[in-house]
């Protein structure tokens, strides 16, 4: 008889692996893929780009430079790059749904391009996170890197090895502007730029801290 705990296991695995692997069996087809290689490394090389930017701004902070805020309601770096983590989490999830969908390659037809996604992400004006992916801040300085890093990885090792085609797998499909899945990897690294730029304006503040950590 199998135990409870062992079923529990089970369970946690299965969610993990519904998560970030799923979708790799999503989509066999032998018809033509909208979706290209040129697509896949151009997402690839962005998720990774603006991986490296979050290790490069934020790797050497001290514990005072995390927690630092420009103000009591701005947000430190550390919950920054938490709520990053977050959205990682939920990146994974959509993808996930989406890819298992119906293929619809036809919405592409009515669907927004590509430049309103990366436009709207990295404009000016203020976006108000969802209560769902507001930080926490209970995570303590460097671990919120280790958090998002993780997340992260497993995103760019699941966009390497997909066969899925994510220009014909969308999400929102009941709504006039549904957005595929290619779309969705644009959200998701152009949200990580427009926070690199809300990191760099608290490090540019007169009280940031100046004494960074030790290497």
């Amino acid at each position: 008889m199998v135990s409870f705990f062992t079923i529990r296991q089970i369970a946690y695995l299965g969610l993990v692996t519904a998560l970030f692997s799923s979708p790799l069996q999503a989509q066999t087809s032998t018809t033509t893929k909208l979706w290209t290689e040129a697509d896949r490394q151009y997402t690839v090389d962005n998720l990774k780009r603006t991986r490296d930017l979050i290790i490069q701004e934020t790797e050497n902070l001290s514990p005072e430079q995390w927690r630092f805020k420009e103000s009591p309601d701005r947000w430190s770096i550390g919950e920054i790059v938490e709520h990053l983590a977050l959205w990682e989490i939920i990146w994974a999830r959509e993808v996930s749904m989406g890819s298992r969908s119906k293929p619809q390659p036809e919405l592409n037809r009515t669907s927004k391009p590509d430049q309103y996604y990366a436009d709207w992400i990295m404009e000016d004006t203020p976006h108000v996170s969802p209560d769902f992916s507001r930080p926490t801040g209970f995570i303590e300085g460097k671990n919120n890197l280790l958090f998002f890093l993780k997340l992260r990885n497993q995103t760019i090792s699941f966009v390497e090895k997909t066969q899925a085609d994510m220009r014909a797998q969308f999400e929102l499909t009941g709504t006039d502007s549904p957005r595929n899945m290619h779309q969705v990897y644009i959200f998701q690294w152009g949200h990580v730029d427009r926070h690199l730029r809300q990191i760099r304006k608290v490090k540019a503040h007169t009280n940031y801290p100046k004494e960074t950590a030790g290497k």
